[in-house]
């Protein structure tokens, strides 16, 4: 490879991890302002997500979902825990197994963030079809296939 390829190939408008770096820290800085109202971080919003999908899951299941190590989402559950909208027990069949359940107020707070998927949608400047061709591509790039909506 020549030097001035590689040089090239080296600037940051050509590295495709940039504008996926910058689009994702700007979408998800969308979702902030309503997050904030709730006094929830954007990791604890998408933690409900998966909790509201499904209750009463392992950790391991949530790390699953999100795609995040037990290590990034196990404090995070102990301060969900602590802020009273989780409970974290052992499995009665495996007591290395952690269940997330929701309570009572981990329930209510998906009323109370049942509008942010439409406010935050307001805000992105994509037409339905490009909406739909993106998330599709962005699952094809991690090797998922399109979850239903």
């Amino acid at each position: 490879m020549k030097e001035t390829d590689y040089k090239e190939l080296m600037k940051l408008e050509n590295q495709i991890c940039f504008p996926l770096y910058a689009a994702a820290r700007s979408v998800t800085g969308l979702y902030t302002p309503w997050l904030k109202e709730l006094g929830l971080t954007y990791t604890q919003y998408i933690t409900f997500l998966v909790l509201w999908e499904k209750d009463g899951i392992t950790v391991g299941e949530i790390c699953e979902r999100l795609m995040l190590d037990n290590g990034t989402v196990s404090p995070l559950l102990k301060k969900m825990e602590s802020a009273g909208y989780i409970t974290r027990s052992r499995s009665a069949e495996d007591d290395r197994v952690v269940v997330i359940t929701l309570t009572e107020q981990g329930r209510e707070m998906q009323e109370k963030a049942k509008d942010i998927p439409e406010k935050v949608g307001e805000c992105i400047d994509l037409s339905p079809e490009k909406a739909v061709k993106l998330y599709e591509l962005l699952y094809e790039l991690l090797g998922k296939e399109r979850r239903t909506k």
